[in-house]
C-alpha cells in the first residue's frame, strides 16, 4: 500500500504537548533568522526552507517548505549535508536572533552551522542588508559535507541563472540578484562536490556587491556585531520575573516580523501553511493587518520596545493620512500596497502537498468594520506616552475624527467580521465593540487635549453605541455575549470585551461569557475561534491567540491557578526553539498555520506579563 505524504507525516508519534500524541519531527520545527528587512526559516538540519527576497513580500527564493517529496529536494533550499548524519540539535545564542545547529554522523564526526542575517548599528543608522550569513566549522572527527545551494525564481517555477567568479557565484532571480561570496572552492558549491571539512568556512549570500575585506574577516565581524546588537536590544526590554526566556524569544521574533523601512509588522513570514490538515484554509500572511494594531502596540509598550512601537504607529498614521476619511482596508502591504490580488500558485504543491498555495490575500477587499476602531485604539498610545518622539496632538486628533464618524456609521452594520468570513455576513459583536472603543478613545483623547466640546460629543456617542450593543449582543438564554447581534453562537473574540474596556471584570455578563466560551470552544487546554460551520466546514484546530485571550480572562476573574496551568501547557507546545504558529491541533499538539505567527507571540507576551509573580517576590 502506498501512503500519502500526509499519512507518512503522521507515522512516527511520541508524547509531547498536553501529554498527547504528536509527530516525531514537526515540520514547523523551524528557527527564524532575519534583520527587519528579510527573514528565513531554518529547519533542525540547518536546511533553509523558506526565505523571500528582497523583502518579506518578495519572491520566495527558498520555497521547499511548500513542496514535498522529490520536488522539495530539487529546488528552493540551501542545505549543508553531512554524510552519515544520525542526529542534530539546534538553539539560539542566548538573547539573539543567531541560530546554531550541530549535526553529528555515526563515526564521531560533527559540524556546527551558525546562521544569521546581519543587523547592527553603523554610521549612525542600522545596517540590515538583504543578506544571510552561514558559518560552518568542524567540531570533531572527519566530517564529510556537501553544500547544495539551489535558489528558485518565480515561485519555484525554475532555477535561477548563475554566473561564477573566482570567489563568488551570482544567482539571477526574478526579483533580485544575489551574490554568494565564500572561501569554499566555488566548484564545490556549483557541482555539489562532497569533501572533508577540515577548517571553518564562511558564506555571505546577499546583494550583488563586491566585498572590500576577506570573507572570513567580514563574517566574523558581522557575527560579533549582530550578537552585540541583539543582546543590547534585549537588555532594555521590560520583562516579567517568570518565563523570561519565553518572553525574550517572543519579543525578538516580534521584532523580526517588523519591516523597519516603513514600520509595518507582518502577521507571519509564510504563506499557505494550512490551519489544519487538508482544510484548504491556506492564506498568505506576509502583510500587515490593521486589526492587530492595538494588540501589537500593547505588547511592544509592555516590553518597552518603543522604537519598534513608534515605527509601527508611524506606519498606521501614514495609512490614516492617505485614506483621507475613505474606507480603510483590513490589510495592506508592507510598503502601503493596497491591491493584494489573491491568486493560486500552480508551481508549488503546498506544505506536505496540502495545497493550494496562495499569493496575495483577498481580505484587502473585505468589509471589516472593526478596522476603524482598531486604528484609533493603536494611535491612542501617541497621546499619552511621554517616551515617544512623535506625540499625538490636535492635528492627529483631527485625522482620527473621520475614522470615529465611520465607527458611528458602521457599528450596527453587517461585515465579514474579525475572522474574515467569506460567506457569512452579520452584525458582528466584536466589530461593534471595536467601533464603540474608537468613539470611547476619542472622548478620552479630547478630554486629555482639553477639547471639551468634542470630548462631550464623543462621550455621548460612545454611551449611546454601548447601550445599543448591550441590548442586541447579549443572549439571556445563554447568559453570554454572542458572535452576532441576535445570534446564539460564540467566538473567541468575545473574551476581549474586558480588555477593550467595554465591560468590567465584576460584571456577571463577562463571567457568563467566559464560562460559555470555556464549555463550547475549549478543547483540553486549547480554545477554538468558533465551532460553527463556515466556508470551509467546521474548524478543527485551536487558534493560539484565542487560548491566550482565555488565559487573560481567567486572570481577570481571579482564576489564576487555572490560568497558570493553561499557560504552562502553551509553553510546552512551542517548537524546539520557543516559537509558535497560528494554530494547534488539540488532539496531537501539532503546530499548524502560518509561521511564526505575530499574534501568537503577542499573546504569549501579554499573558506572561499578567500572570507572572511581581519582581519583589524574587528577593
Amino acid at each position: 500500500m502506498r501512503l500519502l505524504p500526509a499519512e507518512i507525516h503522521h507515522l512516527a508519534l511520541n508524547l509531547d504537548c498536553d501529554g498527547l500524541m504528536t509527530t516525531d519531527r514537526n515540520n514547523l520545527d523551524l528557527a527564524v533568522i532575519g534583520n527587519c528587512t528579510i527573514g528565513a526559516l531554518v529547519d533542525k538540519d540547518a536546511k533553509i526552507q523558506w526565505g523571500c527576497f528582497p523583502d518579506f513580500s518578495g519572491d520566495p527564493v527558498f520555497c521547499s517548505l511548500l513542496q514535498n517529496g522529490v520536488a522539495a529536494d530539487s529546488l528552493g533550499f540551501f542545505e549543508i549535508e553531512l554524510s552519515g548524519q544520525i542526529e542534530s540539535e539546534q538553539r539560539y545564542i542566548e538573547n539573539t536572533a543567531v541560530v546554531v545547529t550541530t549535526i553529528r554522523d555515526g563515526q564521531g564526526g560533527a559540524i556546527e552551522i551558525c546562521d544569521f542575517a546581519p543587523r547592527f548599528k553603523q554610521m549612525g543608522r542600522v545596517f540590515r542588508p538583504t543578506a544571510i550569513v552561514r558559518q560552518i566549522k568542524p567540531v570533531s572527527g572527519h566530517p564529510q559535507v556537501k553544500f547544495r545551494l539551489r535558489p528558485a525564481r518565480n515561485w519555484g517555477e525554475a532555477s535561477v541563472e548563475t554566473t561564477r567568479g573566482s570567489n563568488h557565484i551570482r544567482y539571477v532571480g526574478s526579483d533580485v540578484v544575489l551574490r554568494c561570496t565564500t572561501d569554499i572552492p566555488v566548484s564545490y558549491l556549483l557541482k555539489e562536490i562532497p569533501f572533508v571539512l577540515e577548517q571553518p568556512f564562511s558564506i555571505l549570500l546577499g546583494p550583488d556587491e563586491t566585498l572590500n575585506t576577506p570573507i572570513a574577516e567580514t563574517v566574523r565581524d558581522f557575527f560579533e556585531r549582530t550578537c552585540e546588537y541583539w543582546r543590547e536590544w534585549s537588555r532594555y526590554l521590560s520583562i516579567p520575573l517568570e518565563w523570561q526566556e519565553a518572553v525574550i524569544r517572543s519579543a525578538i521574533t516580534l521584532k523580526l516580523c517588523s519591516f523597519e523601512e516603513t514600520g509595518a509588522v507582518i502577521a507571519a513570514m509564510t504563506t499557505s501553511i494550512p490551519e489544519s490538515e487538508n482544510s484548504g484554509r491556506n492564506w498568505d500572511y506576509r502583510f500587515c493587518w490593521l486589526r492587530d494594531g492595538y494588540f501589537v502596540v500593547r505588547a511592544l509598550n509592555r516590553l518597552g520596545a518603543t522604537k519598534t512601537m513608534e515605527g509601527y504607529l508611524h506606519y498606521i498614521t501614514n495609512l490614516v493620512a492617505d485614506s483621507q476619511g475613505d474606507r480603510l482596508q483590513p490589510v495592506y502591504g508592507i510598503t502601503y500596497d493596497k491591491k493584494l490580488t489573491e491568486e493560486i500558485v500552480e508551481t508549488l504543491s503546498g506544505y506536505l502537498d496540502m495545497g493550494p498555495v496562495r499569493r496575495g490575500n483577498q481580505a484587502y477587499e473585505h468589509i471589516q468594520n472593526d478596522v476603524y476602531g482598531s486604528v484609533i485604539l493603536a494611535v491612542t498610545q501617541t497621546f499619552f506616552d511621554n517616551r515617544l518622539t512623535q506625540r499625538g496632538n490636535g492635528d492627529v486628533f483631527r485625522y482620527l475624527e473621520p475614522l470615529g464618524e465611520r465607527c458611528l456609521e458602521l457599528y450596527d452594520q453587517t461585515d465579514a467580521g474579525l475572522w474574515e468570513l467569506r460567506g457569512d455576513a452579520g452584525i458582528h459583536t466584536y466589530s461593534s465593540v471595536m467601533c464603540w472603543a474608537g468613539a470611547d478613545r476619542l472622548a478620552k483623547i479630547a478630554e486629555h487635549l482639553g477639547i471639551t466640546e468634542r470630548g462631550g460629543y464623543w462621550r455621548q456617542s460612545a454611551d449611546r453605541m454601548r447601550q445599543v450593543i448591550l441590548e442586541n449582543a447579549f443572549n439571556q438564554e445563554r447568559n453570554s455575549f454572542v458572535d452576532t447581534w441576535g445570534g446564539d453562537h460564540l467566538d473567541g473574540s468575545l473574551l476581549l470585551l474586558l480588555e477593550l474596556g467595554f465591560i468590567d471584570a465584576d460584571d456577571p455578563r463577562f463571567a457568563g461569557t467566559v464560562d460559555a466560551v470555556g464549555k463550547e470552544l475549549k478543547r483540553g487546554n486549547h480554545v477554538l475561534r468558533y465551532v460553527k460551520e463556515d466556508d470551509f466546514g467546521k474548524p478543527h484546530n485551536s487558534f493560539v491567540i484565542c487560548t491566550f485571550w482565555y488565559i487573560d480572562a481567567l486572570v481577570q476573574l481571579g482564576r489564576t491557578d487555572e490560568a497558570r496551568e493553561m499557560f504552562e501547557e502553551m509553553l510546552r507546545c512551542r517548537n524546539h526553539v520557543g516559537l509558535l504558529s497560528e494554530d494547534i491541533d488539540p488532539a496531537t499538539g501539532e503546530l499548524w498555520g502560518n509561521f511564526p505567527q505575530t499574534y501568537s507571540m503577542v499573546g504569549l507576551i501579554n499573558s506572561a506579563m499578567q500572570l507572572s509573580k511581581p519582581w519583589k517576590d524574587a528577593f
